[in-house]
């Protein structure tokens, strides 16, 4: 896994970390940032559309104080216009690995596909591979 060293790895990196602030997630930035072809695979084992997750985001300004630690954030571009990104997130001693696919569209990055997948406590406190 490469560090961000290029712009589009860069700006994927910005967005994704913007999705992961409750601010941004409640607002109208979030829905620019999503693909229209937008879909996760939730750590819950729910697949989510992009109208579906808009709309559960708007109502999570309440996670606003609830800490959220991420770490091992890395990406690699796989084409022009393609970039996927691989880091762990934890909350209230859950920790999820995480995946996402992003992709240019005109002169944005936007979301295409994300994956959070619960990680066991030892696979949560071993280091990340990279």
């Amino acid at each position: 896994m490469s560090t961000p060293t290029d712009d589009g790895v860069q700006q994927a990196v910005e967005g994704e970390l913007a999705l992961l602030r409750p601010q941004v997630r409640s607002s109208a930035q979030a829905g620019e940032l999503l693909h229209p072809d937008f879909v996760e695979f939730g750590s819950s084992g729910r697949v989510w559309t992009r109208p579906e997750i808009v709309a559960a985001m708007a109502g999570e300004l309440s996670l606003a104080g609830v800490e959220l630690v991420v770490s091992g954030m890395g990406g690699t571009r796989l084409a022009d216009d393609v970039v996927h990104l691989t880091y762990r997130t934890e909350r209230d001693g859950v920790a999820v690995g995480r995946s996402s696919v992003w992709r240019r569209t005109g002169d944005r990055w936007q979301i295409w596909f994300h994956q959070g997948t619960p990680l066991s406590p030892t696979a949560a406190a071993a280091p990340a591979e990279g």
